[in-house]
């Protein structure tokens, strides 16, 4: 009996221990993509991607942890199980849904265009950008756009986009293509590209690039975390933890764009 008791009592600890191991989801952000993640001056990762996963965490009762990673390793990373999920402010897309399964967008997507104050850029089309210094982000939706679109440019790639937008502040770059929200963001909020630049031309919301919104990446098997990461979204969208979040960072609800 006391052996069968034992054996009880083990299988219990086990499972509990599964079930806390289960609960225990670190979290990959790049860090460097502000407002929406970016690492402080105390080295503590911040941001709109981070304060969302956490309050994500928070409802499915998990013990998270946020880890950094540099956006041209993000997926591998993923792959390579070194996090559970990614939260950094990724386009949901074909391309990498072979790669990787999303939940529903935790906000909406789009992209513009970034040039200096008097540029005169009018036209966007490759006849009229030939020839010109545009820049994007590595590894980028962005990127893409800018080499299909404007294929006789010369086209400048950057492994940040804060370093895409230092470049254009030191005059290197006629133009730029970046995430709508981060670039409003710098030229509205931030010294250098309040003086330096502003956005121009129509938003950019073909969906071959900008895809279906922003989505938490998982693992193609990870369908368990996934639905539990949907739930948990509609649940912060209906109690107004979402909305003080968004309130925090944005004037407008980014995840109806309104």
């Amino acid at each position: 009996m006391k052996k069968q008791i034992a054996a009880m009592m083990l299988a219990v600890m086990a499972t509990a221990t599964a079930a806390t191991a289960a609960d225990k989801i670190k979290i990959g952000t790049e860090g460097a993509y502000p407002p929406f993640n970016f690492v402080d001056s105390a080295g503590k990762i911040g941001g709109f991607d981070v304060d969302i996963g956490l309050a994500l965490c928070e409802r499915m009762k998990a013990d998270c942890e946020v880890v950094a990673q540099d956006w041209d390793g993000i997926i591998p990373g993923l792959l390579a199980k070194k996090y559970d999920l990614i939260i950094a402010s990724m386009f949901i897309t074909e391309e990498r849904k072979k790669q990787v399964a999303f939940t529903n967008p935790y906000y909406l997507a789009a992209m513009t265009h970034v040039a200096p104050k008097g540029a005169g850029i009018t036209t966007f089309t490759n006849e009229a950008l030939k020839g010109k210094v545009i820049g994007a982000q590595s590894g980028t939706t962005q990127a893409d756009f800018i080499a299909a679109t404007y294929p006789d440019a010369e086209i400048k790639l950057y492994p940040t986009q804060d370093e895409a937008n230092l470049d254009m502040v030191n005059g290197r770059l006629d133009l730029q293509v970046g995430d709508m929200l981060p670039l409003l963001d710098w030229v509205t909020k931030n010294d250098d590209g309040k003086a330096c630049c502003e956005i121009i031309g129509e938003p950019i919301t073909d969906k071959k690039f900008v895809g279906d919104g922003v989505g938490i990446a998982v693992r193609q098997d990870d369908n368990d975390l996934r639905e539990k990461l949907n739930k948990a979204l509609d649940e912060i969208r209906a109690d107004g933890t979402y909305k003080k979040i968004n309130d925090k960072y944005f004037t407008v609800d980014v995840y109806t764009m309104k």
